[in-house]
């Protein structure tokens, strides 16, 4: 018989502490989820509620071709009203995305020992950390998430303290992402009216990556929990792999002008396809053109799924602020100058509540 974990200090430990995380309660057997997970109703997700997102994904061979313009169009129209799209003829093999599917779920396969070497605290290197939840110590409810997150310094301890299971096809992926994350931002730098020519703009947007793979066991209630809470990204632009499962969802902004304002949409997965999402930072730079996604993720009770981003993000010291040439076409700045690593302080000393994070920002 499967342990109730009644006592919430319990549960807590095994899952948190121990490391054993969400996929060991699951291999215990639990046949409910424990009142832990279990989210205030405004916080679940009403799958039968929500629609689909029916954009088709925007083809990045185009660019640079008789379509370039058109391109650039959907790209920054994207950019300034979901803040999240899909992208085809990306640049990454497709043989690798499936690869990267299946080293997810070799790691999080394997007995919770040998994923708890990665803990904060005992991992072999302060840039390798394996987790459940966001923020467990700060939330009044967990995400039913696991994860690992690994942060790039260079190929030699990449090798050294990524996991053996994932680290050659983590860094392939990121190696192969990198081109495109850079067209992207070209392309959304120099419609903000910026001159790039001889600018490391871009380079110090992007100037720190990190590859996570993330985790969701088959839940018993899924409407009960989520995968991850509402939130933005802290970054730049977030390249995703979903599985062919889905479960992601994004908020229509207020602002939008839109039937669909404040409702919740659908992103499918689409074979072959990668999701790009606007991050906090490029919105900051933008003075608010450029939106960031709040997006969440839904639990499932079928089977277990994964998902795979690479966050790309300025380095700590790195000063964010709105470009100068975008507050003079716009007459005031929205948003005040920060050390990024002031402003990562604050995104994760938090738990996740939708697009809070920002107001630091905000002047």
């Amino acid at each position: 018989m499967a342990p109730t974990f009644d006592d919430g200090s319990s549960l807590f430990n095994f899952v948190v502490r121990d490391g054993y995380g969400v996929k060991g309660l699951v291999d215990l057997g639990v046949s409910k989820v424990p009142e832990r997970y279990v989210q205030p109703p405004q916080e679940r997700i009403e799958k039968s509620s929500a629609t689909s997102l029916e954009v088709p994904p925007i083809d990045l061979s185009k660019l640079g071709g008789p379509f370039h313009e058109q391109m650039v169009g959907e790209i920054v129209h994207a950019a300034q009203t979901l803040g999240f799209f899909q992208v085809i003829n990306h640049g990454v093999p497709l043989e690798l995305l499936e690869s990267l599917k299946e080293a997810a779920y070799d790691f999080f396969g394997q007995e919770a020992e040998k994923k708890a070497v990665y803990k904060k605290g005992t991992s072999p290197s302060p840039f390798v950390k394996y987790g459940t939840s966001f923020a467990p110590e700060k939330e009044k409810a967990l995400e039913w998430k696991d994860y690992v997150s690994m942060v790039y310094t260079n190929d030699e301890d990449a090798n050294k303290y990524w996991p053996q299971h994932c680290k050659e096809v983590s860094l392939e992926y990121l190696r192969t992402s990198v081109d495109m994350v850079q067209k992207l931002l070209n392309v959304l730098i120099t419609d903000l009216g910026v001159t790039l020519e001889n600018s490391e703009i871009v380079d110090n947007l992007i100037g720190t990556k990190m590859v996570n793979m993330n985790f969701y066991p088959a839940c018993p209630n899924p409407d009960l929990t989520v995968g991850v809470g509402r939130h933005s990204d802290m970054g730049t632009l977030t390249v995703l792999l979903q599985d062919g499962i889905g479960g992601l969802y994004v908020k229509v902004e207020d602002d939008m002008n839109s039937t669909k304002n404040g409702q919740w949409i659908a992103i499918p997965p689409i074979s072959g396809a990668l999701v790009i999402n606007i991050g906090d930072t490029l919105q900051i730079l933008s003075n608010g053109k450029y939106k960031s996604a709040e997006h969440r993720v839904r639990t499932t009770s079928d089977q277990s799924r994964v998902s795979i981003p690479i966050f790309t993000i300025p380095k700590p010291t790195q000063k964010i602020g709105p470009l100068p040439q975008v507050v003079e076409k716009d007459g005031v700045a929205h948003y005040k100058e920060m050390a990024f690593q002031d402003y990562m302080n604050n995104f994760f000393g938090n738990a996740h509540e939708g697009k809070k994070s920002l107001d630091f920002a905000k002047i």
